[in-house]
């Protein structure tokens, strides 16, 4: 089935609130950042390896007194502050990543144990890492501004002219080496995520992005595979 054909809009954070069916965008958001935290729970129970960028978060966790929530979010605070320098502006939907992905994991793990058995691990790996993916269309395509992470990797690559793939690899290796020696969880789920979450995000967001009524007169192309997914 074609999906729709609809775009990202290059918006200030202004611009971003005035497009219209903002009720609509903001249960998207929500919806989605609430996703985004349970599929990192499952992936975090799963305990066969996590996204480069959760690998940093727990490996801090570990040292730390914070939950792993609360360290998503003292992390994702930080990122942002980065953001200044490189003069980027967030959006509400900035915000409300930087806080409500690590809320929304802390709830989770608090219920969610994790299974004995290695092939229930299995699916619990698969089935977060394609519900992460429908998450991350689904906040990115409410167009209410990127997450920190993302931010921060567009807003070096603006500012140094340096290619995104380049940027967000250098990045992502970075945060999964120092996780890694911090001891975050390295294993078949880190391979499995980046090889699936860039191609998932990428066939479901025409489908999620909400068309705006006042849109930007110049239509933003389709961020390249994965690049809007958080911890990603």
């Amino acid at each position: 089935m074609t999906p729709p054909p609809r775009h990202l809009q290059p918006m200030t954070p202004v611009q971003q609130l005035r497009a219209g069916r903002l009720p609509r965008r903001i249960t998207q958001l929500m919806v989605g950042l609430t996703l985004y935290g349970v599929s990192m729970s499952m992936i975090i129970r799963a305990a066969l390896g996590l996204d480069p960028w959760d690998v940093f978060h727990v490996g801090v966790a570990l040292h730390l007194p914070m939950s792993i929530g609360v360290t998503v979010i003292v992390v994702g605070v930080a990122v942002l502050l980065a953001w200044i320098p490189l003069r980027q502006w967030p959006g509400l939907g900035t915000v409300a990543n930087a806080v409500w992905i690590g809320v929304a994991t802390d709830w989770t793990l608090g219920w969610l144990h994790a299974p004995s058995s290695l092939w229930v691990r299995a699916v619990l790996l698969v089935a977060g890492i394609a519900l992460n993916g429908l998450a991350g269309a689904l906040y990115i395509g409410a167009q209410l501004g990127p997450g920190p992470r993302d931010g921060l990797m567009t807003g070096i690559a603006y500012r140094t002219g340096l290619s995104l793939r380049l940027v967000r690899t250098s990045l992502e290796v970075t945060v999964l080496a120092v996780g890694w020696l911090l001891g975050g969880g390295v294993g078949l789920g880190t391979v499995l995520y980046a090889v699936g979450i860039g191609p998932i995000v990428q066939h479901l967001l025409p489908w999620c992005i909400v068309p705006l009524e006042h849109p930007s007169p110049a239509p933003a192309l389709l961020p390249e595979p994965g690049s809007g997914v958080e911890g990603h």
